[in-house]
């Protein structure tokens, strides 16, 4: 239907192809255990080899252009980085930082305020004189 649509307004529909094509074997499968815990089995001999050439092979078997393998745990003695955005836009504890605000608004001494709610209390309480 929108091909046809397409066609009368002088276009037409071509598949997008995005990144390099996909492998034509899968270097293996998902299967579940007697637990039901998820393990991947790997498909030929080559990749289950337990040598040098065997590790290299599995690596470039599960090789994406997009991903890259990156440290999960900073040095012990790293400084703390700033996290600029982190009050604007929320906390993602995966970007998390130190939040430090430009300016602090200064205290409120909440000890007046319970005074002037006191003060305001006994005036409302004492009887006026006019009654």
């Amino acid at each position: 239907m929108l091909k046809d649509d397409l066609k009368k307004l002088g276009l037409r529909l071509r598949p997008r192809k995005v990144g390099r094509d996909a492998p034509a074997e899968a270097p293996g499968t998902i299967t579940h255990d007697e637990r039901g815990n998820a393990q991947f089995e790997w498909q030929g001999d080559r990749l289950n080899e337990d040598s040098d050439l065997g590790d290299k092979l599995r690596k470039r078997a599960l090789s994406h252009h997009g991903l890259s393998i990156v440290e999960d745990e900073p040095p012990p003695n790293a400084p703390i980085r700033q996290n600029p955005k982190g009050l604007r836009v929320g906390y993602n504890p995966y970007e998390s930082g130190m939040l430090a605000k430009k300016e602090w608004k200064p205290k409120r001494d909440l000890r007046e305020l319970s005074k002037w709610i006191e003060a305001k209390k006994r005036l409302d309480q004492k009887p006026s004189d006019d009654e």
